[in-house]
């Protein structure tokens, strides 16, 4: 072999020598994380309540990026903002993925975009889903939602005091569910309700999502209701009708209109049947949308969209009752820009910058999903000199983020100030978390973001929302109780409502419910 081929042979042996070297010596850089112990792993001290709080304290010894494992399973928790964007935004190509979610698949909920890996299928969900609520085409739905947040305020005055997150719970439901199929819901005697009521008790006791113990250790799975641990895949496997069910529904409601020959409301699933109408000979190729993906993504719409909608309005009815100054302030904000003879439309948004900031504190104060649905490592990856490992399990942790004492000042109080310039407040970022990162955040965010908009401004705009009081009438502080399961809801409580003027009582009046 003449010199230069060996010094060619000699350079290449020399690289494939560094790579080995250089993976063995990143293996042995994991993010930092609690010790583990011999072949569980971090199973005995994960626990399967209130993790986001746990990982938040862990955070503070071993720092924004975290390493957990358990058998078959290794888990990065991200606990900053930061390191969420660079990994998650920044490298969206190799975090998009989900892991195994074995409860949910259980339930029934195997094609829903939210749960669906990286694929073609997840990419033709999530192409539909942009494209209908898009930011744009989504202002398509103002009125609807403006006419909704209206009969929802009218609602609440007519009854005062009382259970009135009933009310709440009809708006959610009905701004989705008219968007999604063109019904809209006017009583709790609606099926919609009913199964939104039932998917609800279901999301509640379902765990944190990807991270039970059936999660963790797929093989529980398999075994008797009995046998400890199996508990989560017993209750799964319980709401599978529901699941069905709340794919078929949509579906059914304006194939029904069609065959009738009623006038038909256009909403997501008409429209998509439409297309599946005219382009009924494409069924063979792959990227055609059959009719089982429109029944996931009208049950995606549906599942997902009410239940975060309606967890954020009632974070901010309960801080709006813990802070009336907060509420006082953005009803003269309110007044100054739209005075006392109309409610606020979306021209006024502009103009109200203190209610801007009490939607961005409400979504920073309540997470409504503490720990983000998991994303997945695709190929192995080096952050900050960190190894982390194909297929690694990636936790955004919000709730740490959201409480990041680097970042906002006492961040357990509400205070929709600390957006604002100085020196009127505090020139904290905005909360950005809430709707999730990379190629997995939430297709519906700008229409969330509309309806919660509507449904604020109005509220403000009309009613004084109060602490409830005892037959002794005395005033009943309600407590900040948080129930966790698939998201973090705010535990039922009371409030009452009263007309901030007899001209807002006059407005009220003149809405058609």
């Amino acid at each position: 072999m003449d010199n230069r081929k060996l010094t060619i042979v000699t350079l290449i042996a020399g690289i494939v020598a560094f790579l080995v070297w250089f993976r063995r010596r990143a293996r042995k850089h994991l993010p930092p994380g609690p010790p583990a112990d011999p072949l569980i792993g971090h199973l005995r001290i994960i626990p399967q309540q209130k993790q986001a709080e746990a990982f938040h304290e862990w955070a503070k010894i071993y720092g924004d990026v975290m390493f957990l494992e358990v058998p078959g399973r290794k888990m990065v928790v991200l606990n900053s903002v930061e390191s969420a964007r660079a990994l998650l935004d920044d490298k969206g190509s190799n975090y998009s993925c989900r892991p195994w979610f074995v409860v949910w698949e259980l339930m029934g909920w195997t094609s829903s975009l939210t749960l669906l890996p990286h694929g073609k299928q997840f990419l033709k969900h999530r192409k539909m889903l942009q494209t209908f609520f898009g930011k744009k085409e989504s202002l398509a739905f103002n009125d609807i939602l403006a006419e909704e947040a209206r009969i929802l305020v009218k609602s609440l005055l007519e009854a005062g005091k009382g259970d009135l997150l009933k009310y709440v719970h009809r708006l959610t439901v009905s701004n989705i569910i008219r968007v999604a199929c063109g019904h809209q819901v006017k009583s709790d005697d609606d099926l919609f309700m009913q199964l939104a009521e039932v998917f609800a008790q279901a999301a509640s006791n379902s765990g944190p999502i990807g991270n039970t113990t059936v999660d963790l250790l797929p093989w529980l799975r398999h075994f008797p209701s009995w046998f400890p641990g199996t508990h989560y895949a017993t209750m799964a496997r319980s709401w599978y009708k529901v699941t069905r069910k709340m794919y078929d529904i949509s579906v059914e409601v304006v194939e029904a209109e069609m065959k009738e020959n009623r006038m038909i409301t256009s909403s997501f699933v008409s429209e998509k049947l439409e297309e599946l109408a005219d382009h009924v000979n494409d069924q063979q190729n792959d990227d055609a949308v059959s009719l089982e993906d429109i029944k996931s993504a009208g049950a995606t719409i549906f599942a997902a969209g009410k239940e975060t909608s309606y967890d954020t309005l009632t974070g901010f009815i309960l801080a709006m009752v813990l802070n009336p100054e907060i509420q006082q302030r953005a009803y003269e904000e309110i007044i100054a820009v739209v005075g006392q003879d109309r409610l606020p439309d979306l021209s006024d948004r502009e103009s109200l910058p203190y209610l801007e900031c009490i939607l961005h504190e409400n979504h920073r104060w309540h997470v409504v999903l503490p720990l983000g649905v998991p994303h997945r490592a695709q190929e192995d990856d080096i952050f900050n000199g960190m190894f982390i490992p194909n297929n690694t399990v990636v936790i955004p942790n919000h709730r740490a983020m959201s409480r990041d004492e680097r970042v906002y000042s006492d961040p357990l109080k509400f205070d929709p100030s600390r957006y604002l310039p100085a020196p009127e407040g505090k020139a904290e970022p905005c909360f950005s978390a809430a709707f999730g990162f990379g190629r997995r955040i939430c297709p519906g965010r700008h229409f969330a973001d509309l309806a919660i908009w509507h449904v604020v401004a109005c509220l403000l705009a009309t009613l004084e929302i109060l602490p409830p009081k005892d037959a002794k009438g005395n005033v009943v502080i309600p407590e900040v109780n948080i129930v966790e399961g698939f998201g973090s809801a705010v535990a039922p409580f009371e409030f009452e409502v009263r007309a901030r003027s007899e001209k807002a009582r006059a407005l009220i009046a003149e809405i058609e419910k």
